[in-house]
């Protein structure tokens, strides 16, 4: 078993924003706040600025990277977004096929009720809102989806600029679903309402055959992780 690797020592006293380049950086007392890939941090609102400062101003005496998802999710949009958008539309577009709204159980038949509950909500709300109709079916073979239908979706991922695009990538690898990723993004769900879309199956199966403590932490790691985009997303805004 190899060693995690050691977390950095804090190495500033106070983290506060700054203007920088028409947008908004943070400042680790002198120092300026460069993603891992060396880029310098450049939020394009003061919102999103002041939650990362306000990640790196509440570190203790180690910087623990898990527990700044904001910085996280910015850092993403510079050494990755950035660099590779072409990519990330055929990603996002991609889960067309095995869209998780898109594929289900047969039996039980409890379940299968509780995912129509749950997703033809959001299947019906990608017509009317994206343009795109989706095949549903049953069974673990991947659905037949027309060309024309991924570009479109291919389109409405490259319509977004780099911050909100790295959202959507993050959003709609969480829940496997695009449509949950874009319906989420676009403020047609909540947090809670994304996080219990996509993790449907689990939750049932947990009300059925009971909790389990390793399932439980996994989903409440992945709630927060739907909290943390959502108030990234909020920070875009102002």
């Amino acid at each position: 078993m190899t060693d995690a690797p050691a977390l950095p020592s804090r190495f500033y006293t106070t983290a506060s924003v700054v203007e920088r380049d028409g947008g908004f950086g943070v400042a680790l007392d002198e120092r300026t706040l460069r993603t891992p890939g060396g880029a310098v941090f450049v939020a394009p609102t003061r919102s999103l600025a002041q939650l990362c400062a306000d990640e790196w101003d509440t570190q203790g005496e180690f910087i623990v990277p898990a527990s700044m998802p904001a910085s996280q999710l910015a850092f993403a949009t510079f050494d990755s977004t950035m660099k590779g958008r072409e990519q990330l539309h055929d990603y996002i577009a991609g889960f067309g096929e095995t869209d998780l709204c898109c594929h289900r159980a047969s039996s039980p038949v409890e379940l299968a009720a509780k995912q129509a509950e749950f997703w033809d909500p959001i299947v019906r709300w990608a017509e009317d809102g994206l343009g795109v109709k989706l095949p549903v079916v049953e069974g673990i073979i991947a659905a037949r989806v027309d060309a024309e239908v991924l570009s479109r979706l291919r389109a409405h991922a490259a319509d977004l600029d780099d911050f909100r695009l790295t959202a959507l990538s993050q959003a709609t690898g969480l829940a496997g679903s695009v449509l949950i990723g874009f319906a989420f993004t676009r403020g047609a769900l909540t947090p809670q309402q994304a996080f219990e879309a996509a993790v449907l199956d689990n939750l049932w199966g947990l009300e059925k055959w009971g909790e389990d403590a390793e399932a439980r932490t996994r989903l409440d790691r992945q709630r927060a992780e739907w909290g943390a985009i959502a108030r990234y997303l909020e920070a875009l805004q102002t």
